[in-house]
């Protein structure tokens, strides 16, 4: 990854010390957040100090200026803290809400909501998916009618990161009487609203340190100034929000699992059995040397795809092969590294289980296997 020539001495300079924090602050806890099913708050206000927020944000809005590869760097070396759920939370805030109101916001929203989330001051969730639809955002069956100066939001959205702790919703709803992808609109919502409330935190396989709710809105009314983007407007809004989140669904994939792959080579070259290290065993080495192969073209897939973004491209068909393929090679390493683990891999006390739990989500969240064929396909003209 350091060495790759996509990047620049900026980025490089930038992953160091950002791998330094990540080793100091985060990764000693990470046994602990996971245990307690949540991490601190304060992490967020860490960041934003550090400017680890804002990396690729314009300097006016408090980001840092600098290109698009630098929140690759982040996603990457955020893998480190041994806590995935961490690092979604993380990315939850730097690639899918702030992205969306740096997008999308008005000057005021940006004042009053950007930039204290690039600070760690605010903390966001993004509310798409719904107990009846998820993969088809044009099924969303929240609802919204304007009243005098306002909105009024009746509905309920369902596995939305960060959404115990949000200090603010990017929500997604629809006009009565609307269907498809007509009448859609996004509204930020302040905690604390009447009618908006957190119904139950939610208890997953994995990504146990990400706080994950069901979240209700009755009667919710936002005042007017809170529209995000257009009205109406609101299915075109995500399906640009998606592309970004999708990649860096891609790039934290292949990084998770290029350090899966090397803690396996270190157990494997340590393990006896048969009176010398399993990695001896050519049905290991071969299997590993595949293993490698895949994350290789897995890396080069994403990099290229990130390259194109970064150059102010949204290739739908190319970030869905990326993500597609990089999620499945991370989950394929993960059970690969289970195995290689044999009996140790299955028990809590050893992080590949984590990994293995973990790694699984990320065919699923931002787009399935099965969406991403599906854009694949159409895209190819089927």
């Amino acid at each position: 990854m350091d060495d790759h020539p996509i990047f620049n001495d900026e980025h490089r300079a930038i992953r160091k010390t950002i791998r330094e924090f990540v080793l100091k602050e985060l990764a000693p806890h990470a046994d602990e957040w996971e245990e307690a099913r949540e991490f601190p708050s304060r992490v967020f206000k860490r960041m934003g100090e550090l400017g680890f927020l804002g990396l690729h944000y314009p300097e006016q809005y408090g980001g840092e200026g600098g290109d698009y590869l630098c929140g690759v760097v982040l996603a990457e070396e955020m893998t480190r803290c041994n806590s995935a759920g961490l690092a979604m939370a993380v990315g939850v805030q730097t690639d899918m809400v702030c992205a969306l109101l740096l997008k999308t916001g008005s000057e005021s929203i940006k004042e009053r909501f950007l930039k204290p989330a690039l600070r760690g001051d605010k903390i966001g969730c993004l509310c798409i998916t719904e107990p009846d639809a998820g993969s088809d955002v044009a099924g969303i069956r929240t609802n919204v009618e304007r009243d005098g100066a306002g909105y009024i939001l009746n509905g309920q959205k369902i596995f939305i990161t960060n959404g115990v702790r949000a200090d603010f919703a990017l929500v997604v709803a629809r006009a009565k009487g609307t269907e498809g992808t007509k009448g859609i609109s996004i509204f930020v919502v302040e905690k604390g609203t009447p009618g908006f409330s957190v119904a139950r935190k939610l208890d997953k396989v994995g990504m146990h340190s990400s706080d994950t709710a069901e979240l209700v809105f009755e009667d919710c009314r936002v005042p007017a100034e809170n529209l995000l983007g257009e009205e109406g407007q609101g299915f075109y809004h995500i399906m640009w929000e998606l592309q970004p989140e999708r990649l860096f669904a891609a790039v934290s994939s292949v990084a998770g699992a290029q350090l899966t792959l090397e803690a396996t080579l270190k157990y494997v070259r340590e393990r006896v059995q048969f009176g010398r290290s399993i990695g001896k065993f050519q049905a290991i080495r071969h299997r590993l040397a595949g293993l490698a192969t895949e994350i290789e073209a897995a890396r080069q897939l994403t990099y290229y795809v990130a390259g194109l973004i970064s150059a102010g491209e949204f290739p739908a068909k190319e970030i869905s092969m990326a993500k597609l393929y990089a999620t499945q090679v991370a989950y394929k390493v993960a059970d690969e590294a289970v195995q290689f683990h044999g009996g140790y891999g299955y028990m809590m006390e050893f992080p590949i289980q984590r990994i293995w739990r973990d790694s699984r989500l990320a065919r699923i969240g931002g787009g399935t296997d099965e969406i991403m064929l599906e854009i694949i396909s159409k895209q190819m003209g089927l």
